[in-house]
């Protein structure tokens, strides 16, 4: 185990940033790309490369298990969770959705997808249902499914509008392209978000004034209620890029306000907001940098330039973890 004390990305400015990063200890290593990761019974699971699915436990990193899910070499850039169950969607074609016991590991896949065009973006368990995205059809249309698994069978629905621009689907960079609280689930496409009322199964589209192109655009997305969210992304080939890669809502995500363009640490694959915070404090990571704000996304700073992170994920108010390029870290924040 490796532990690394990051004194010189500690040293914080002595303006309205007081967070400092009291440890950071890598936890796994192996060579395994991690775009999607979940919390359960102590532990951080993970879906990755290679087939490769497993767990690391977070007060005894010793105690870890992978398992294969595949003979053939899948990618899994998904995952998630209700209480007996992990489930995950390889990217390859067919998409498979698999299911994983959480007390045997037992696993099987109970549907498939054999569409040329399927690349399942996020998927997400949300009032007992779990909802995915993948990349639309030749035909353009929004191919964004609801399902659950009950008593041996898989039902789903299909949520086919509107319609999405030839190019536009959604990137698979950290397993977060999907948000909801209550009656409102968020989805973040390449271009725009996308807003259903779970209530009246309405969609509605929306623009952040993020720059969008072919290797540009939206990948995360979080809200910390009805109201507020926050939207990250920028160019994946040019990380160092910090143009119009960060917008905020304060009402739902009807209107964006593009913000740090210019001045923030460039492309980002994952936003999490923190816990109890109301939106005030958020954590953003990319493959080059971690930053933080604690102005509800209006200003950015650089805590750790620590690389090669893709996903992250609040454990509590002062921990999260972080997952990407052949390895899985555990930061504390000191406030």
């Amino acid at each position: 185990m490796k532990k690394i004390l990051l004194l010189s990305f500690c040293i914080l400015s002595l303006g309205c940033f007081s967070q400092k990063i009291e440890s950071f200890t890598t936890i796994f290593n192996d060579k395994i790309s991690i775009r999607a990761i979940e919390l359960h019974d102590g532990k951080v699971w993970y879906s990755g490369t290679d087939s490769k699915f497993g767990y690391v436990d977070l007060k005894n990193p010793k105690n870890q298990k992978q398992i294969l899910l595949s003979d053939k070499k899948l990618q899994f850039r998904t995952l998630a969770q209700d209480k007996k169950y992990f489930f995950a969607i390889n990217v390859e074609k067919p998409a498979q959705f698999f299911k994983i016991d959480k007390k045997s590991l037992q696993y099987e896949v109970i549907s498939k997808d054999t569409a040329k065009t399927a690349f399942y973006n996020a998927l997400m368990f949300h009032n007992r249902k779990f909802y995915t995205l993948s990349d639309p059809d030749h035909n353009l249309k929004l191919k964004f499914i609801e399902f659950d698994y009950n008593k041996n069978h898989f039902n789903s629905k299909l949520y086919d509008n509107p319609l999405l621009r030839k190019g536009e689907g959604a990137f698979a960079g950290s397993n977060t392209n999907i948000s909801a609280f209550k009656d409102w689930i968020w989805i973040a496409t390449s271009w725009k978000i996308l807003r259903l009322n779970l209530k009246n199964n309405e969609i509605e589209p929306f623009y952040t004034g993020m720059e969008t192109g072919f290797t540009t655009g939206i990948f995360s997305i979080d809200f910390y209620d009805e109201n507020f969210g926050i939207t990250v992304g920028g160019n994946y080939m040019y990380p160092e890029d910090n143009q119009n890669n960060i917008a905020t809502t304060t009402n739902g995500g009807k209107d964006w306000k593009v913000q740090a363009s210019g001045k923030n640490g460039g492309y980002k694959s994952c936003v999490k907001i923190r816990p109890h915070s109301k939106g005030k404090d958020i954590i953003a990571v990319g493959s080059k940098n971690i930053e933080f704000s604690d102005d509800y996304g209006k200003s950015w700073k650089t805590i750790s330039n620590e690389n090669g992170f893709f996903v992250c994920k609040w454990i509590n108010k002062n921990t999260v973890v972080l997952a990407g390029k052949d390895k899985i870290a555990v930061m504390k924040l000191q406030w």
